[in-house]
């Protein structure tokens, strides 16, 4: 039988897709890519914001079509929206045949199966569940790069998030289970490991006592065939000593960390139950620049929390000004049912929000652009990601950059190149947000 999936949201969401795919496979399903042809399809939802539940929404809806259109029989909804929306899934949705919440991926193929007999499932299983983390998995990024979800759940609570009561509290995957995981990715292929949960700094604290990322980092990098092991969202009151010394010792590691600060207002940072202060986190930043010069350090900020003034909105403008991001996300703040947030007084009007966001990234858009400039003339490795017939030339990132999320650097080959091979360049020229560059004849090495 054939079976298709859709996978929204974060790039967590997508291990779990990768995964749920692998289960799917080993139960004898047929993989496609075309929806037309599908006769069971799951959705892998997400819905941390307003936008992403409308997208997960308009997407089920979309597929529900498919069972008068095409060969489609079976449509099951998985992931965030399942796990929070149930009743309201099976009672407004008639089409939707299983649920599959976040914390049962590993049942997604007898759900599949008990819809197929014409039994309407749902498998919403406890938030404090854990699946296990080496399951096959079916990579769907390339074969060069894969994502390595450490963690499940998070314990912060800050105001705005749903997320704790979706994936429940904090829960580090077993070490040697990571590590299995990470070598079968590598043995097919994957060249880029890059870790990833709701926070990855705190790796370890629940199962071991103490924090152990950097200990996790020296075992990944003891595997021959990974070149580059990146780390993402971390919060940045939880860096420690023993990471940074790992980072700036392990030459696979790349020197980028995403900080997920939200605000620079004191103010609103203690609305949203942030445990950092602006002090903090010009005292942090100024300590990961200080032991690596050539760090790129990535954000995102919230624009229109509930309070938020001119002032406040001043403050994350002369933040970003004097911090000088190498990447900055901003989004407009989303009023989240059941959050304390969202029963908070001061909402702020939705044009209001958006234009905040925008100053933000204007402001943002012109420190791209300046610190873009610097790189024009250095010489670089990039790992190819793509290639533009129409063109003559390929995409690829540099370390610094981030698949999906940053840039690009676009250059002109000297030979043909594949997807995944590391490369070394110069630049030769830049935008806001991507280089130019050109590929060097003799270079010493890739790497």
């Amino acid at each position: 039988m054939k079976l298709y999936m859709v996978s929204l949201g974060c790039d967590k969401n997508r291990v779990d897709s990768e995964k749920m795919l692998g289960i799917l496979e080993a139960r004898g399903f047929v993989l496609t890519d075309d929806e037309n042809e599908a006769e069971a399809a799951v959705i892998n939802t997400c819905c941390f914001i307003d936008e992403a539940k409308e997208e997960s929404i308009g997407e089920i809806l979309s597929l529900a079509k498919l069972k008068e259109t095409a060969k489609l029989k079976v449509l099951v909804v998985a992931g965030c929206l399942a796990q929070r929306y149930r009743e309201e899934i099976f009672a407004q949705m008639p089409e939707v045949d299983a649920l599959v919440g976040t914390t049962a991926l590993d049942m997604v193929a007898d759900a599949v199966l008990a819809a197929l007999e014409g039994k309407r499932n749902a498998h919403i299983l406890d938030e404090s569940r854990t699946v296990e983390g080496n399951l096959r998995r079916v990579v769907s990024t390339g074969g060069h790069y894969a994502y390595l979800k450490i963690a499940e759940g998070c314990n912060k609570f800050c105001t705005y998030c749903v997320i704790p009561r979706i994936r429940g509290r904090y829960r580090s995957v077993p070490m040697e289970e990571l590590l299995a995981e990470a070598r079968t990715l590598a043995a097919d292929g994957v060249t880029e490991l890059i870790l990833v949960a709701q926070e990855t700094t705190v790796y370890g604290t629940d199962l071991y006592g103490e924090k152990r990322l950097h200990i996790l980092l020296r075992e990944l990098a003891k595997i021959p065939e990974l070149i580059w092991i990146r780390v993402l969202y971390c919060y940045p009151e939880e860096i420690y000593p023993e990471l940074l010394e790992t980072m700036a010792a392990e030459p696979k590691i790349c020197r980028y960390l995403d900080l997920p600060i939200q605000h620079a207002s004191d103010s609103i940072l203690r609305q949203m139950h942030r445990r950092t202060s602006r002090e903090d986190l010009v005292r942090i930043i100024g300590a990961l620049r200080k032991k690596m010069p050539d760090i790129v350090l990535r954000t995102t900020l919230i624009a229109g929390f509930p309070g938020e003034t001119e002032e406040d909105h001043r403050e994350n403008l002369e933040f970003v000004r004097q911090m000088r991001f190498d990447r900055l996300g901003v989004f407009t703040y989303s009023r989240e049912d059941g959050t304390p947030a969202a029963k908070l007084p001061g909402q702020v009007h939705h044009a209001t929000k958006k234009r905040r966001r925008r100053e933000l990234m204007e402001l943002q858009q012109g420190i791209s652009l300046a610190k873009g400039k610097l790189k024009v003339g250095q010489e670089m490795t990039v790992v190819v990601e793509g290639y533009l017939p129409e063109d003559g030339i390929y995409t690829a990132r540099t370390r610094g950059d981030v698949p999906g999320v940053d840039g690009y650097l676009f250059f002109e080959p000297l030979m043909e190149h594949m997807s995944g091979d590391f490369v070394r360049v110069r630049v030769t020229g830049s935008s806001e947000y991507d280089l130019t560059g050109a590929e060097l004849k003799d270079p010493e090495s890739a790497f």
